[in-house]
């Protein structure tokens, strides 16, 4: 009895504590995906849930640019009305943006501040996708009639400036002027701090890139086409229904481009799934150009990948656990099924001797 005792004890405790570490993987793992802001721009856009977003990065060469990436938006608001989805008046349907890195320049203030910068071209809705922590200001949009404004962010700002209280201020990217739109805050994460370096970061519109380099030289280049990384947020009215339009738009950049559902990367079935095959997918097979928050989102897979596949495995305790007491209940069933029967063989017996010991003394 007591050793029975022990075994149930020993059973409820390694339960126990199963359960525990299923609780700590997970809300670690939560941790970590919730930090990566900007793979949730489709809630933040849509908190229904029923839309998804689509991420996609493009080699140097492979050719897609502004002149082009319109035709992505335009092929799905083409399938979406095909099966009676279209847009309400007024409201955006399939919000999209594009950015490309215009390398490193030289920002200097009205004062005597200056410093080096790593400079980004974004068009569209940039900002929506980013999840920034927006200091002081606001942000620019291509719909802005003057596409002078650049956002900073808080290294830039204290180099220049020494405070991040700065909008509205001038600042000067190779000599041509801009106005401060926004302040942004450093990346927080350690993902985010990671992946993208010690060098301050400004981000001004293609137009304005247009400005610094200058209409002729900068058309003759392509640098104010060029896209590196295109994304949009689009309904999901059926399961992976964004990234296949997307993929299938884009397949003739095949080689030339990835394309990430960033509203199921994070997914702990996925990630689970992916952890045997770590190894490929940390080579790349193309010479995709990666920004800085994407990069910490493949930091970020490759631990939950390993943090959801370990948490499968503590259900393997509770699960034989339930089986074992499974099969207690079907011998305890058995047993008290064959006490039945012999009780009701014996009173059966009983009934019938005493029916004929009843006859035969009647005889």
């Amino acid at each position: 009895m007591k050793f029975r005792k022990l075994i149930c004890s020993a059973v409820a405790g390694v339960n126990i504590i199963s359960v525990a570490v299923w609780v700590i993987l997970t809300a670690y793992g939560n941790s970590i995906a919730e930090s990566q802001s900007y793979n949730y721009s489709a809630d933040r856009w849509d908190d229904s849930g029923g839309s998804a977003q689509i991420s996609c990065f493009f080699t140097e060469d492979s050719g897609f640019n502004t002149d082009i990436s319109g035709g992505v938006r335009a092929d799905i608001l083409s399938q979406l009305k095909n099966i009676s989805i279209v847009p309400e008046e007024g409201k955006e349907l399939i919000p999209e943006a594009y950015s490309t890195p215009a390398g490193k320049m030289t920002v200097r203030c009205d004062t005597t501040g200056r410093s080096e910068a790593e400079v980004t071209a974004v068009g569209g809705d940039f900002f929506l996708f980013r999840g920034f922590t927006l200091l002081d200001g606001s942000y620019f949009n291509s719909d802005d009639i003057m596409q002078d404004g650049a956002v900073i962010d808080r290294n830039l700002a204290w180099s220049l400036y020494g405070s991040y209280d700065v909008a509205g201020m001038n600042i000067y990217i190779n000599g041509t002027k801009f106005y401060i739109a926004g302040v942004i805050d450093n990346p927080q994460t350690k993902e985010e701090k990671q992946t993208a370096g010690e060098f301050p970061k400004a981000y001004v519109s293609y137009d304005g890139i247009n400005l610094i380099q200058g209409t002729e030289s900068a058309q003759e280049s392509g640098r104010i086409k060029k896209i590196t990384v295109y994304e949009c947020i689009a309904p999901n009215p059926v399961e992976n229904f964004a990234y296949n339009a997307v993929s299938e738009y884009l397949k003739s950049y095949e080689g030339k481009v990835s394309v990430i559902s960033n509203s199921e990367r994070f997914k702990p079935s996925v990630r689970a799934k992916t952890f045997r095959k770590l190894s490929d997918y940390a080579v790349a097979d193309k010479p995709v150009v990666y920004p800085y928050w994407e990069n910490a989102s493949r930091i970020a897979e490759f631990k939950l990948s390993g943090i959801y596949f370990y948490r499968r495995l503590t259900y393997v305790i509770p699960v034989l656990t339930v089986l074992w007491l499974l099969f207690l209940l079907y011998r305890l069933i058995e047993k008290t099924r064959r006490k039945l029967t012999d009780k009701t063989a014996d009173a059966v017996t009983r009934v019938i001797y005493n029916h004929n010991q009843k006859k035969y003394k009647e005889q």
